[in-house]
């Protein structure tokens, strides 16, 4: 793409693109809180979904952005957005800005799920390597699989063992009531991951700002100061490192947020590199 230079005619404190960014992003809240009042759940419609799920549709890589789960999600992702982002635009224009929003929020959804592909797809493969051929014996080597297991919950496992032990040698009743569990299973394991909300643009924006205006200070909890470029490449660690932890009950997608960030920095670098503009 080619971009004229930008000269911002007057700083504005809410440029055109943040603002309707915040405006579309408060109508999809507010829309998704008046529907799932009445049963239908706009998450789950509009939120990305793994591409092999049954519920994945491809305009849910654009969609995504716009939606949040809850008030705090929302309100922090629309601050940081503000924040950061009116600087962005006002310096680069608003072509380039909604260009470098959209393909990062791009970037943050394909390398949470290649993350998520490597997680799930050696128990998915074993339990279709059992629904192409069920045996006895991969059924077996399925309920053996360390991938499975940890995919699964131990009670799933042990449901599966139940139902085989349970039939003993008459595993023509055994065989097809596991066939329809697994396939079951499988149905709900593709379509359980589901990524919302704006964060991934957002670490995209965070990236820019500290490339832009790195000596700029950022203050934390509006009280502990840092410069931009510190700012960023500290939050940028804690991601990586909480997103390896994976601890229990964490549902943010860390690695989102990160791919968001590495797409943002590829972009600048690329734009840098062909001198598309004339300032950081």
């Amino acid at each position: 793409m080619n971009y004229e230079p930008y000269r911002p005619r007057r700083f504005s404190i809410l440029p055109e693109v943040v603002k309707n960014l915040l405006i579309l992003n408060g109508i999809m809240f507010f829309a998704t809180y008046v529907l799932q009042k009445r049963g239908v759940d706009l998450n789950d419609i509009l939120g990305l979904h793994y591409f092999e799920a049954d519920k994945f549709r491809p305009y849910q890589f654009i969609t995504y952005m716009f939606m949040h789960g809850s008030l705090g999600h929302i309100f922090f992702n629309m601050f940081a957005l503000w924040m950061f982002g009116s600087a962005i635009e006002n310096t680069w224009g608003p072509k380039r800005f909604l260009t470098f929003y959209i393909l990062t929020g791009l970037g943050a959804a394909i390398a949470h799920y290649l993350i998520v592909y490597f997680e799930m797809h050696p128990a998915i493969a074993v339990m279709d390597q059992f629904l192409a051929n069920p045996t006895t014996g991969h059924l077996g080597a399925m309920l053996q699989s360390e991938s499975f297991r940890n995919l699964t919950s131990p009670d799933i496992v042990s449901q599966l063992g139940a139902l085989s032990d349970a039939h003993g040698s008459d595993q023509g009743q055994a065989i097809p009531v596991a066939v329809d569990f697994i396939s079951q299973l499988r149905t709900q394991l593709l379509n359980a991951p589901v990524v919302i909300g704006a964060s991934g643009a957002i670490f995209g924006l965070l990236l820019a700002y500290g490339m832009t205006f790195p000596n700029n200070v950022i203050y934390i909890y509006f009280a502990l100061p840092i410069k931009a470029k510190y700012f960023v490449i500290l939050y940028g660690l804690l991601e990586f490192f909480t997103g390896i932890a994976q601890a229990s009950g964490d549902n943010v997608a860390h690695f989102a947020h990160l791919g968001g960030l590495v797409t943002g920095l590829i972009i600048i670098l690329y734009w840098r590199n062909r001198h598309k503009w004339r300032k950081f």
